[in-house]
C-alpha cells in the first residue's frame, strides 16, 4: 500500500540532481524494495544510462519478492516472471557453473576418497548434497515464491532485473510475505516517497527550487516544535502565521529586488505576505500528510486539530477498546489496531469522516499506536 499514487515518468529532466551528488543519497547504494509497478515506470537518467529515478532518488539496484508466473530456461540462465501484486517483471537468473564443476570433480574423486572414508565423513558426498540443495533453491516452478536482488536493466525496450542473488522462499504460513507487506509501505513513507533533500553545503544555490525545499523543511520543523512544546489542541492558520515570519524575512529577495524599481515598496510587501501565506499553506499540508494534524470539517473557517491532543479521538478509541475487550474472540489475543482505526471512523458520527484521511492513513498509525496502547492500559 502506498501513501499516494505517483507516476515517476512525470518527473521533468530538470528535477534530476547532478550525478556528482547521487552518492549522498543512501538509496543509491542500497537494494531498494520498490513495487514492480514503480520499477517499470521509473524514468531512466539522461546523464548516466542504467540509473533510474523514483521521486528524485537515484536507483540502480532493487530487491523484489513475488510469485513466479512464467518461466523460460536457457543453457546459461533462467528467465522468471515475478509478480508482486502490482505488476510483472522479468528476472534474469544465471545458473551457477561453479556448482556444476564441483559436482564433476566430486564424481571423479569419489573413487579415490571412498576407500579412505569407510563409515566416516565423505567430502565428495557432502559436496554433492550441497550442490543438490543449491540447485533446489535456484530452480523454481510456476506458483513458487522467489526473491531477487540485482541491478535494473532495459533490454529491447523492456525493463528487467539482472539477478546477482536469487533463491526460492519457503513460506508455507505466509510469514515472510506478511512481513514484506508491512515493511515495504513503511519504507515508502520514510524513504522512497520523501524527495531527496541535500544539506545546504551540498546544494547548488543556482538550482531552481533548492531554496524553496529547504525553507519548507525548516518551516515544518518549526511548526512541529511549536505544537509539541505548547501542547496545542487546535488552531487556525492566522494563529501561527507570525511564527514563520522570521523565515520569510531572512530569505534573500532576489526576485523582489528586480521588481522594486517598477512596482515600488507596496509590491514588495504584498509579495512577502503572499510568500508567507504560501509557505504556511504548504507546511500545513505537509503536517496533514504526516498525520500530525487534521481537519474535522472542511469549511471556510479552517480549524486544524492536533492528532495527539484531540480528546474526542482518544475517547472514541478508549470506548472501542473497552467494548472489544468484553468480546470473547478478543479476550486472549486482543484486536488488531487497524480494527480500532476502522471503528473510530464509523463511531464518530458528528465528524465528517471523509476528511479524516490522516487517521485512516498508514502514516498516522505510528503516531496513534502509543496513545492506543496507553489508553488500553488505563482501561484495564
Amino acid at each position: 500500500m502506498q501513501a499516494e499514487e505517483r507516476d515517476p515518468e512525470n518527473q521533468s529532466v530538470g528535477e534530476e540532481p547532478p550525478s556528482i551528488l547521487w552518492g549522498l543519497d543512501p538509496m543509491f547504494n542500497a537494494y531498494s524494495r520498490l513495487y514492480v509497478k514503480d520499477i517499470l515506470q521509473m524514468r531512466e537518467s539522461c546523464q548516466v544510462p542504467g540509473i533510474y529515478f523514483y521521486n528524485s532518488h537515484p536507483i540502480f539496484k532493487v530487491d523484489v519478492l513475488g510469485t513466479v508466473v512464467y518461466k523460460r530456461e536457457r543453457e546459461d540462465f533462467f528467465c522468471y516472471g515475478v509478480d508482486d501484486g502490482t505488476g510483472v517483471i522479468n528476472c534474469l537468473c544465471w545458473k551457477d557453473e561453479q556448482c556444476k564443476d564441483q559436482g564433476d570433480t566430486a564424481k571423479s574423486g569419489a573413487t579415490s576418497l571412498g576407500s579412505s572414508t569407510h563409515g566416516g565423513f565423505d567430502p565428495a558426498n557432502e559436496l554433492k548434497k550441497l550442490c543438490q540443495a543449491q540447485r533446489c533453491l535456484s530452480t523454481l516452478d510456476i506458483g513458487e515464491l522467489l526473491r531477487v536482488r540485482g541491478p535494473v536493466k532495459t533490454s529491447r525496450q523492456q525493463r528487467e532485473v539482472m539477478a546477482s542473488t536469487y533463491y526460492k522462499v519457503s513460506d508455507p504460513v505466509m510469514v515472510v510475505q506478511i512481513s514484506w507487506m508491512m515493511e515495504v509501505p513503511r519504507l515508502y513513507r520514510e524513504c522512497y516517497d520523501k524527495p531527496l533533500r541535500l544539506e545546504n553545503g551540498a546544494q547548488d544555490p543556482n538550482a531552481p527550487g533548492t531554496s524553496a525545499v529547504s525553507l519548507l523543511g525548516k518551516a515544518t520543523r518549526i511548526l512541529k516544535d511549536f505544537l509539541k512544546d505548547r501542547e496545542v489542541t487546535r488552531f487556525r492558520p492566522y494563529d501561527i502565521q507570525e511564527i514563520l515570519q522570521p523565515l520569510v524575512s531572512s530569505q534573500p529577495q532576489k526576485t523582489m529586488s528586480k521588481q522594486e524599481p517598477q512596482a515600488g515598496s507596496s509590491s514588495g510587501l504584498s509579495s512577502s505576505s503572499n510568500h508567507l501565506r504560501q509557505l504556511l499553506r504548504e507546511s500545513l499540508q505537509t503536517l496533514m500528510d504526516e498525520g500530525l494534524v487534521f481537519r474535522k470539517v472542511k469549511s471556510q473557517d479552517e480549524v486544524y486539530h492536533v492528532t495527539e491532543q484531540d480528546k474526542d479521538l482518544l475517547m472514541a478509541i478508549r470506548d472501542i477498546i473497552k467494548e472489544d475487550c468484553r468480546r470473547e474472540k478478543y479476550a486472549e489475543k486482543g484486536c488488531h489496531v487497524l480494527h480500532i482505526l476502522s471503528s473510530v471512523r464509523q463511531s464518530i458520527s458528528s465528524l465528517n469522516c471523509a476528511e479524516l484521511m490522516p487517521i485512516a492513513d498508514w502514516s498516522t498509525l505510528e503516531h496513534l499506536y502509543p496513545y492506543i496502547q496507553a489508553i488500553y492500559e488505563n482501561s484495564l
